[in-house]
């Protein structure tokens, strides 16, 4: 979803996006860092109405934590680096190349550094006494 803005009110408009896409009846639990348009007193107040939106909070000072970031890294040097873009349509399109491309090779997520490669020592010496 490109959205025309990032406020409160385009946030809300895809929560309730989400809402109507899930018939559940359970729970939908919504994680979230703490930009302001997810924190705002407005975006607080409308789970009142919706009372199936749950939100969790990213604690401050805790980025390693959102899984989006290091998504959204990634996604970035494949589809938004270097490029220039006329309109919403553009950055769309970008997008959706970006992530089906993405998706063909996706793995699961492994948290953390991966094990350092096995070191391979260029000379061996051997000591005769």
């Amino acid at each position: 979803m490109t959205g025309p803005s990032r406020n409160s009110v385009s946030y809300q408009r895809f929560l309730q996006q989400v809402e109507d896409a899930d018939p559940g009846e359970g729970d939908i639990w919504v994680i979230a860092d703490n930009l302001s348009s997810h924190a705002s007193p407005a975006t607080r107040t409308w789970p009142a109405d919706h009372p199936r939106i749950r939100h969790a909070f990213i604690p401050v000072g805790a980025c390693r934590l959102n899984l989006q970031e290091a998504w959204w890294r990634i996604f970035r040097h494949h589809a938004l680096a270097g490029v220039s873009f006329a309109g919403r349509a553009d950055i769309d399109r970008a997008t959706r190349i970006a992530t089906a491309q993405l998706n063909q090779r996706a793995k699961p997520w492994i948290w953390g550094r991966p094990p350092p490669a096995p070191r391979h020592l260029r000379r061996q010496f051997v000591y005769s006494l």
